[in-house]
């Protein structure tokens, strides 16, 4: 028997147990290599995999990892949500509302002692305590109040009023809590945003009502100028302010048309359709009435009617503006100058006339006693007639 060494031994024993576990590692190995090619192999003949045309996205975000366990934090982050833009227009009413609404006052006509028989609205014109309103407002009054926005009422005294263009002047000696700013009624644009203020129905105090400017220089009755306007002007109105969105008083308040009337006070109403009197007129007026207590206006002596191109086609007329004399008064200025029926006043010093400069806002320019010439048309002829203006007699209609 062939005698083994112990160290010999030991190492033959390593060998087997090292031969063992390469055999073992290396067919794993050879498998896993086997396995893979075979897998490449059949993904290389998969048909391609086709994109989706709208795929969902994944709610997770992309820093918050799904393995975590926890739910992301969905809530808006207050710092990057972009904030809702601002109104503008909105804000400028607000303001608008703010700077005019201390001045407007409710204007109380009493024609008996004790007894109220009317009330309209006014707005004050300056720290002096003149206060503007309409003619039909205060018409027939035996005495006057007016109410403040805090609600205090204070006695008031007529001082003067002009029913051509329906605007009166009243006064308090009271102190008085605002004064308004007047704008320029002539920088008004159809479509511009305006704001009516008021007391409607005489119980309502300083209620505002928002619209546009339809359309301005219109003619209402015997009214001329007016600014024609959709914000809602109810009884009790008359005589409040019109203001544009800088808070300026650019029209009072005057009247609504009812269907195909015309009505400065009480009743139903058809919407859309009021009108106010404008700054350009009301400003000469009002101050004519406080420094004498009536408006004293250049006089002409004629009857007429404006031309647009509708009456130049019906009964055709040579021009499609102008004012046609329908009677001239006897011993009148216009009778004096020449003037006749059917004559065509086309301008006045050169500046001609048309539906929105009529032959009384332009004769408003002047004073009685000044001297203006007017170009004429007459059978064709154009013809240049000078003319002294007189004293509207205070005793015509307007």
């Amino acid at each position: 028997m062939v005698e083994i060494k112990r160290s010999t031994l030991l190492m033959l024993v390593a060998i087997i147990l090292l031969s063992t576990f390469v055999s073992i590692t290396g067919g794993t190995m050879a498998g896993g290599v086997a396995g893979y090619l075979l897998a490449r192999q059949r993904m290389a003949q998969m048909p391609p995999v086709q994109p989706v045309a709208n795929p969902v996205r994944s709610w997770w975000p992309e820093d918050a990892a799904p393995t975590t366990g926890r739910l992301p934090d969905l809530t808006p982050d207050p710092t990057t949500e972009s904030p809702p833009a601002p109104d503008r227009t909105s804000d400028l009413m607000i303001a608008a509302v703010q700077k005019v609404a201390p001045a407007v006052v409710t204007v109380l006509n009493h024609h008996e002692q004790g007894t109220e028989s009317g009330s309209g609205s006014g707005v004050i014109l300056n720290v002096d305590g003149y206060i503007l309103t309409n003619n039909h407002v205060v018409e027939g009054a035996q005495s006057l109040e007016v109410v403040f926005l805090d609600g205090s009422l204070h006695q008031a005294r007529l001082i003067g009023t002009d029913p051509l263009s329906d605007i009166a002047v009243i006064h308090v000696g009271d102190e008085v809590p605002a004064a308004a700013q007047v704008g320029d009624a002539t920088m008004l644009q159809p479509g511009e945003f305006v704001l009516a203020i008021g007391s409607p129905l005489g119980d309502f105090r300083n209620s505002v009502t928002a619209g546009v400017v339809s359309a301005l220089n219109r003619s209402v009755g015997n009214l001329e100028g007016l600014i024609q306007t959709d914000a809602a002007i109810n009884r009790g109105n008359s005589g409040g302010p019109l203001i544009n969105l800088r808070g300026e008083v650019v029209g009072i308040n005057t009247l609504v048309v009812r269907g195909q009337s015309f009505d400065a006070g009480a009743g139903p109403q058809t919407e859309g359709l009021g009108f106010a009197v404008p700054s350009s007129i009301f400003e000469s007026v009002s101050r004519e009435l406080i420094a004498y207590g009536e408006v004293k206006y250049p006089y002409l002596g004629i009857y007429y009617r404006m031309i647009d191109g509708s009456i130049a086609a019906r009964y055709a007329l040579p021009v499609q503006n102008g004012a046609m004399v329908i009677e001239v008064e006897p011993g009148t200025p216009a009778s004096e100058a020449g003037l006749q029926p059917d004559d065509i006043i086309t301008a006045i010093n050169a500046v001609p006339l048309a539906l929105e400069n009529s032959l009384r806002f332009e004769l408003t320019r002047y004073k009685p006693g000044d001297r203006v010439r007017l170009t004429v048309l007459r059978d064709g002829r154009e013809l240049l007639l000078d003319v002294t203006l007189t004293t509207r007699p205070s005793s015509l209609n307007p």
